[in-house]
Parts: C-alpha cells; structure tokens; sequence
C-alpha cells in the first residue's frame, strides 16, 4: 500500500520483495517514508525512515540489563522531545525554523548514542547501529523537506482493513480475484482522501464502460 496526499494505491502479491516494491513505486520520484525493510532499498530517491518503527527497536535496546539498555534508554528521550516538538509544528504552536534549531543538537545526541551502541556487547544492538548510522541522512528527511511526515502511519492505517479481510477471508485465490481487490480498494481508500463518495464513483465508472467511455478520473 502507498499513500499520499490525494491517492492510495494498493497491489496485492504473492510475498514482500523486492521485485513486489519495485512495481509498486514503479518510477516514484518522492520521498519514499517507510520502514527499514531491504526491499525498499532500491529506491534510489530521498527517503524517510519511519521514527515509529525506530521507537520500537530502541524500545527493545531499552529491555536489555546491559550497557544496550542505557543506549536505548538515552535514543527513547530523544525520540519523546523530538515527537514532542514535531506535534507543535503540526499545529501551528512551534514554527519549522526553530523546530529546526532544537533538531540540531539532538540529531547530535542520537549519533553519538549510536556510535556507542555500534561498538557494545551485544551483537544485535552493534549490528542495528551499525546499520542505522550508514543510512544516518534518512531519519532526518522531515527535519529539512516541508510536507514529510516522520512516520508512514498513514500508510499504516490505510493497509489495516486489507490485511483484517484478507486474514479473516484467506485472500484472493485468483489472478483476476486480486486484481480486483487491489482496485476496489485502491478506487475506495483514494475517493475517501478526496473526500468523494465512492458509491458515486463507481456507478459513474460502470456507467462509463457500458457505454465505451474511459472510467472518471481518480
């Protein structure tokens, strides 16, 4: 599933890979908010790492009894005045330039606990760290360019009624089964963005076929 502002797409496949990614964001040149999952990586265009999805591995590290846990404790109150801040920009009670200034010390912060959980004990949290320093640029993204979002909740929500049909239903069972879900639900999330009656929609979309027209714009 991919969101934006006045669209939502869905695409049913037969697993989450790279090649299901890739016709997804086909020739998407935005900026790609998402989790950390690899199959995302051949986007080559800016990206947004999901500081939701973050929350929850340092979370974890914050379970750990060893020096893990001091680190995650430490990336946590990072995470809480950053989330802090960003919900007065949202609503009008911080503005982006000095949002932009209390950034600065605190994207220190969090590279310096990441440098130190690069090089603890414990395999799994170096090995994350490692990892998330590589890629330092794109949990910053929303911090410089207007109108990303820090998190793919969006995205998140959109997909939840799909993923509860297909697990209370078992999915589509058909070439034709999926093309039409992935449709029905693409048409309905989309209309629901721009605030159109999806009803309206379709019966216009249906009307249009019988009588040789193309389907109303989406």
């Amino acid at each position: 599933c991919a969101v934006s502002d006045f669209i939502t797409v869905f695409m049913v496949h037969r697993n989450r890979s790279q090649q299901a990614a890739s016709e997804l964001l086909d020739d998407f040149s935005g900026v790609l908010v998402s989790d950390r999952y690899g199959a995302y990586n051949k986007h080559t265009g800016l990206r947004q790492f999901c500081w939701a999805h973050l929350k929850r591995d340092f979370t974890a590290f914050s379970e750990i009894s060893d020096e893990s846990g001091e680190i995650g404790d430490g990336l946590l109150t990072c995470v809480g005045k950053m989330f802090s801040w960003w919900s007065r920009v949202r609503d009008g009670t911080l503005s982006r330039l000095l949002f932009k200034e209390k950034m600065r010390p605190l994207m220190c912060d969090v590279e310096r606990l990441l440098e130190r959980g690069s090089v603890c004990a414990n395999k799994k949290v170096s090995r994350s760290c490692r990892r998330l320093l590589k890629q330092f640029r794109w949990l910053w993204t929303f911090v410089n360019v207007e109108g990303v979002e820090p998190t793919n909740n969006a995205a998140e929500r959109a997909v939840r009624p799909a993923v509860i049909w297909r697990k209370n239903s078992f999915g589509t069972q058909s070439r034709c089964g999926s093309r039409f879900f992935e449709r029905i639900m693409t048409v309905s999330a989309t209309c629901q963005n721009q605030c159109r009656d999806v009803l309206e929609y379709v019966s216009e979309a249906m009307e249009n076929r019988l009588v040789k027209l193309p389907a109303p714009s989406l």
